[in-house]
């Protein structure tokens, strides 16, 4: 169990120990990161890629490179989830088995989620609050969604910069890992702040060619897994509440929050997506679906508690109280998962690859 706790104390340590530094926007060049976040995005990628039977999908992904072994590269590209496909297919071919398939994965998601928290107004703050669902849960429980999640960070910060080309084009990128990634696509003509009839336009018409290529075909099936088999995710509830708890704070104390045109459309929408699904999880015959939606809400939490301290505190001061606050609260959120979720027990204890032979 240590490991997770480490991955958390780290973040949250800086968040708590070092002040809150001069906000501006953070370049995607890896070069001009600085050695600490550097190592923070090897150590997740290592931590994510090098795990062992760790995660409640695991035997489903196994399952994908059985079914992929011996399949020529033609049918890897026209597959449902082709961008997976042709990592898992790459992996078995250079002989490194599940190990670089998740080494992948995880290394996409640590870029996009370490370049999103440094465009947050504390980015050790924003790393602390990614742990416990984010990095633990998903990245190493849900791969292919993870890689989705990943690219659609880096595809809001190019949309907080009024960018909303590169947005669509790392939202496709995730659809060829997890096609659901589609549902976000939307977003981009909703949070645009100029030539908006001409955005909803074009990416309108985005829209609907990436639902006939990547979820027309799949829509029967996703309604038989998910709504007709009514499958039921439990802790739904809990994961639903701690995106509208941040949704709702947003909303509240809107006018607190100094964000520009692009970024308050933005968070606005995603804020009304938590509560809106939240309400639908109590219609809905299966929770599961929703649940998986509410996945791609997740940076909404860093967003609202990375900018909460300033919030609620005074602007002149370095509201340090508050941070501890926000880090206790994620604390707590971690320990409670880690010792009372009914599926935790997929992630204990934590294996790591290099260390097996010890």
């Amino acid at each position: 169990m240590w490991p997770y706790w480490l991955l958390f104390l780290i973040p949250a340590a800086a968040a708590v120990l070092k002040p809150k530094p001069r906000f501006a926007p953070a370049s995607f060049d890896p070069t001009r990161w600085g050695l600490e976040w550097l190592l923070v995005l090897v150590l997740l990628a290592l931590m994510i890629g090098f795990r062992v039977e760790v995660g409640g999908d695991w035997g489903n992904y196994i399952r994908y490179l059985d079914r992929i072994q011996g399949a020529p590269l033609s049918e890897v590209l026209t597959s449902p989830d082709p961008g997976y496909e042709l990592v898992n297919w790459l992996s078995i071919e250079l002989g490194w088995d599940v190990y670089g398939v998740n080494l992948f994965c995880g290394s996409l998601l640590a870029i996009g989620l370490v370049h999103f928290c440094r465009n947050m107004p504390r980015p050790w703050l924003a790393l602390a609050v990614a742990v416990p669902y984010l990095i633990i849960v998903v990245g190493m429980g849900y791969s292919r969604q993870g890689v989705a999640l990943g690219l659609a960070m880096l595809g809001m910060v190019a949309l907080m910069r009024r960018r909303t080309v590169p947005f669509v084009v790392f939202v496709l990128l995730g659809a060829t890992f997890h096609k659901t990634a589609v549902i976000l696509l939307p977003i981009a003509a909703l949070a645009s702040t100029h030539n908006r009839y001409w955005t909803a336009a074009w990416v309108g018409v985005i829209t609907l060619l990436a639902y006939q290529l990547f979820l027309e075909d799949s829509v029967e099936d996703l309604v038989a897994g998910y709504i007709e088999a009514e499958y039921q995710s439990q802790g739904a509830l809990v994961r639903l509440v701690m995106n509208a708890l941040p949704a709702g704070l947003l909303l509240f104390w809107r006018k607190r929050f100094r964000f520009t045109g692009a970024e308050s459309n933005l968070w606005l929408w995603l804020a009304v997506i938590s509560l809106a699904l939240l309400a639908v999880l109590f219609t809905s015959p299966s929770s599961t679906a929703v649940d998986r939606i509410a996945l791609y809400m997740l940076p909404l939490q860093l967003v609202v508690f990375s900018h909460l301290p300033d919030v609620l505190g005074r602007r002149t001061s370095s509201n340090q109280g508050w941070v501890a606050a926000v880090v206790a609260y994620y604390a707590l959120v971690n320990f409670v998962w880690l010792n009372f979720a009914s599926h935790s027990q997929y992630w204990l204890p934590y294996r790591f690859l290099l260390f097996e032979g010890i």
